[in-house]
Order: structure tokens, then sequence, then C-alpha cells
């Protein structure tokens, strides 16, 4: 068995769409097979709008916000039962940066695609193609499943 510092790491990218869903599901089947650790980050940021007053949005909700948000996705994707060997990151940050950081060290950093209808199906998203250009390790870009399953 591979101690904790040589166990392969599996980042994936969380942002509660169905891609990212079956994107988490695949990196911890992976991780299984590998006898690897997967670190599930959610990025999130504040948005950048002021009123006359000052910023409208409070950055310690918009923290607590997405805490939530990214629990409640792992709660959908997994129940009560998390994956062992599971980490969760939240940071604030654009979604492509984020992941690209976090691929330093990866073994494989594992993406949603999000394709927009039309000739949109046959492309990559924003984040994912962003990943696939810069991270540091090989990138595996997962779609949404048609039934609903991972």
């Amino acid at each position: 068995m591979a101690s904790a510092e040589s166990r392969p790491t599996v980042v994936v990218g969380v942002d509660g769409s169905p891609s990212s869903r079956a994107a988490l599901h695949w990196a911890v089947r992976y991780a299984r097979l590998v006898d690897g650790a997967v670190e599930a980050v959610h990025a999130w940021s504040t948005p950048t709008e002021f009123s006359w007053s000052g910023l409208v949005i409070d950055p310690d909700f918009d923290m607590d916000h997405a805490r939530e948000r990214f629990a409640r996705e792992l709660r959908t994707a997994f129940g009560d039962e998390r994956p062992e060997r599971l980490r969760e990151r939240v940071v604030e940050g654009d979604p492509s940066e984020v992941l690209i950081r976090a691929s330093q060290g990866a073994d494989v950093l594992v993406v949603g695609r999000r394709g927009h209808g039309g000739f949109g199906r046959a492309m990559l998203g924003s984040v994912s193609q962003r990943c696939a250009q810069y991270a540091a390790c090989p990138v595996v870009v997962v779609r949404e499943e048609h039934d609903g399953s991972p």
C-alpha cells in the first residue's frame, strides 16, 4: 500500500454542475484504482461591484455561502458516505487559475465539460480549456452522462 507521501493525487474541480459531479465520481473511481487520494476543489470569487456606499457583498458571507454550496454538492454526489481519502478545499479565485495552481504536484486534474447547445457541444468550456492548456499535469475532461449516471 502506498504511503500518504507517495500516494497519487487526483485534483478535481467541483462547481455544482452535472458535468463537475460526473468529474467528481470519475476522480474517486480513478483514485481507488491507483490507490490515490482525491482533492476536491471548489473555487469562488466575491463580485467586485461597488455601490456609492462600498462593497455590495460581504466577503465573509460569500465564503460561508461557498462552503455551504460545496458541502451541499458533496452530499448530493455521495450522500452521507464520503469516499475514503477525499480532501476538500474551498479557494477564493478564478476557477481556472485555482485549478491550474492546484495541478502543481498533482498526478492528474479532472474537470467537467460544459457545452452550451449546438456547436458549443463540440467545444470545451473556458475553464476546462484553460486547464487543458496550462495545467502542470495531465487533464481529464469528463462530460455529463445523459442518463444521469456519472
